[in-house]
């Protein structure tokens, strides 16, 4: 479940607003820039708006890959958004039970890529809702096509920034650990932007980190996983670091690591990988009961 192509790492993206894919504009060639400004009179394609609940936004917490939708993730969107997508509403929280019809335990997913694990997941955990944040169109076809054919109620995909869902639509908690509505977060298999001068723009950063402890209820957990080292070893820095969370892993020998946990699935891509002998790290961390006492208050930016 890379989210490689989706949201992916923090990176700086495109500040263009792309169109929606429609059968009509997925075989249309891009224009050129430069030529449209040269021959500003000329007229351009005619775009269908996008699907209701779909939002074309600046994306600023990960990279918008290119990418085509088929016919079928194509009809998901017309056929299963309306019961599975929520929109992004700027200035007013995000409400549970309007979302999802019922009272559950509420896990942040970042990045689903094509949904896959996602759906297995929210197979396992019925009794838990999960709010997934992903840009990429053909991915949320994708799982738009699985929730609506194998009837997943318990998901719900919001197609917007995770970064302007955290800070617009979910309410940090109070000094005491109320008025959060998060109680977990899972962010799998995020961009490892390999360069080291790309670093900077992976997901896992301390400011990512420390928005996403902000809006955690007591006792929930942030789980992340990666298949390349580096990017574990700064997770694990990055989140050790921050002071409302705590390792949950307990086993000297795992260095901080921890055992994967039994509702995350292999993915074809990483039990390949495991069978070539590469590693994959497992991270989870959770949420403090308090706010430590060495910080007074939660600082404004989170």
């Amino acid at each position: 479940m890379s989210t490689d192509s989706n949201f992916s790492a923090s990176a700086q993206a495109d500040s263009s607003h792309p169109a929606p894919v429609t059968p009509a504009a997925a075989d249309t060639p891009p224009h050129n820039t430069a030529d449209n400004q040269a021959h500003t009179s000329r007229p351009g394609p005619v775009h269908k708006p996008p699907p209701e609940g779909v939002y074309l936004r600046t994306i600023k917490s990960y990279v918008l890959r290119a990418g085509r939708m088929g016919t079928g993730q194509i009809k998901a969107f017309e056929l299963y958004g309306p019961r599975f997508q929520v929109p992004f509403t700027p200035h007013r929280h995000f409400d549970p039970v309007a979302a999802f019809g019922r009272s559950a335990p509420l896990v942040l997913e970042i990045g689903f890529g094509m949904g896959d694990a996602t759906a297995k997941i929210a197979h396992a955990r019925p009794g838990d809702d999960f709010l997934c944040c992903e840009v990429h169109e053909p991915g949320v076809g994708a799982l738009l096509k699985r929730c609506g054919e194998e009837n997943i109620g318990n998901i719900r995909i919001l197609r917007h920034d995770a970064v302007e869902v955290l800070e617009q639509m979910l309410p940090a908690a109070q000094a005491d650990g109320s008025g959060a509505l998060l109680d977990g977060v899972h962010i799998f298999f995020p961009d490892p932007w390999h360069k080291t001068k790309h670093n900077k723009r992976r997901l896992i950063q301390p400011a990512l980190v420390a928005k996403l402890a902000a809006r955690l209820k007591p006792g929930g957990y942030i789980h992340c996983a990666t298949d390349w080292e580096p990017y574990a070893q700064q997770m694990l820095e990055v989140l050790s670091a921050e002071p409302l969370l705590a390792n949950t892993s307990t086993d000297p020998a795992l260095a901080g690591y921890a055992p994967k946990p039994d509702y995350r699935p292999l993915t074809k891509f990483e039990n390949r990988g495991l069978k070539l002998g590469h590693g994959v790290w497992d991270l989870v961390f959770a949420r403090r009961a308090v706010w430590p006492l060495s910080a007074a208050s939660f600082p404004p930016s989170r």
